[in-house]
């Protein structure tokens, strides 16, 4: 093929390449391929020392008339498209306000845990973390649940590979603590927690809990009424009224279940708290020897407390919600009213 007709191919393709650019950025490529300085019309300018003598004048008349054509023809296409960008612009109100960027904001479950911690970190309750996947040990043992306890078995309990288990409560926290750490112990704990329920409007398989001890020489039932009263009036407010039911849990003894007054009837009796006119909230008690004798604490010597309760629960009861599954769905409407 002759130099001239390497020339007119590369007229051919150059035009319809900067006829056909959509955008500023596909013309500035094909720009750059024809004209940079390793462009494809660049590298024809040098290839002229090696056409025949009597052909030079031909090809180099073509190569500027093909510099000068692809030149005007980039002008006219870049023309094009600031034209076009200005219309975009001139159509716009700038004096119009921003579209509002929509922030996110805490779950209503993490709002309440958040709550929770910072009432208790006010009264000296330290916050802590422990694993969600458990040993037997340390879910059960440890906490003197014994081996044919109905917690411990399939249809309670999420168990998985090598003995280990999903904890059903936040209670692991107790012995993990007190293994590292020696009295005066006042600690706070939010996780997750595991069971394998059926899901309806108040169970989960999946829900939070709120797991708090102390334990110090002289520790008293009183001192664990103490700090649940002050916990439910900051949380649920000054009118509210506790009472303690006996209960058996095989980690706390004595242990007592804790009702609050309902504050949607001022416990008259509503639908929320089933005309009883009282909210259970949670699980307490002064620790069972027994646990202290695991994490090797002295019983004769120190005394403490623990106590329980459901932050799904008590997420519930503070804003109104009558479904457990609202809060795991993720419908952003529900949640952009918290």
């Amino acid at each position: 093929m002759k130099f001239i007709d390497k020339l007119k191919d590369i007229e051919k393709i150059a035009i319809k390449e900067i006829s056909d650019s959509s955008n500023a950025e596909e013309l500035e490529n094909a720009k750059v391929r024809y004209l940079g300085r390793k462009g494809v019309v660049t590298d024809a300018i040098k290839g002229i020392k090696n056409v025949p003598k009597k052909d030079k004048p031909e090809a180099g008349m073509f190569i500027n008339k093909l510099k000068q054509k692809i030149t005007v023809l980039l002008e006219v296409r870049e023309k094009d498209f600031r034209s076009k960008e200005t219309t975009v612009f001139e159509n716009n109100d700038i004096t119009l306000p921003g579209i509002k960027r929509e922030l996110g904001h805490s779950h209503p479950l993490v709002k309440t845990t958040q709550e929770i911690i910072e009432i208790f970190g006010k009264m000296g309750f330290k916050a802590v973390e422990s694993p969600e996947i458990e040993t037997e040990y340390y879910n059960f043992e440890a906490l003197n649940i014994p081996k044919n306890h109905p917690s411990r078995e399939t249809f309670h309990t999420f168990y998985i590979e090598n003995g280990n288990l999903l904890r059903s409560q936040t209670s692991t926290s107790q012995i993990r603590v007190m293994e590292k750490e020696k009295p005066p112990i006042q600690v706070i704990h939010a996780g997750k927690v595991y069971r394998p329920d059926a899901v309806d409007a108040s169970h989960s398989f999946m829900f939070y809990q709120i797991e708090g001890f102390m334990v110090d020489k002289g520790i008293q039932f009183s001192d664990l009424k103490g700090v649940l009263e002050r916990f439910a009036k900051e949380y649920f407010g000054d009118n509210v009224k506790m009472r303690f039911r006996p209960h058996f849990f095989p980690f706390t003894e004595p242990s007592a279940e804790v009702d609050i007054s309902c504050f949607i009837c001022q416990g008259k009796g509503c639908r929320v708290c089933s005309h009883k006119g009282w909210l259970e909230v949670l699980g307490s008690g002064m620790i069972n020897p027994r646990v202290f004798e695991f994490v090797k604490i002295d019983p004769s010597v120190y005394t403490g407390f623990a106590f329980g309760m459901g932050v799904d629960r008590l997420c519930m009861l503070k804003y109104g919600i009558d479904d457990i599954r609202l809060l795991y769905e993720n419908d952003v409407r529900f949640l952009k009213q918290f």
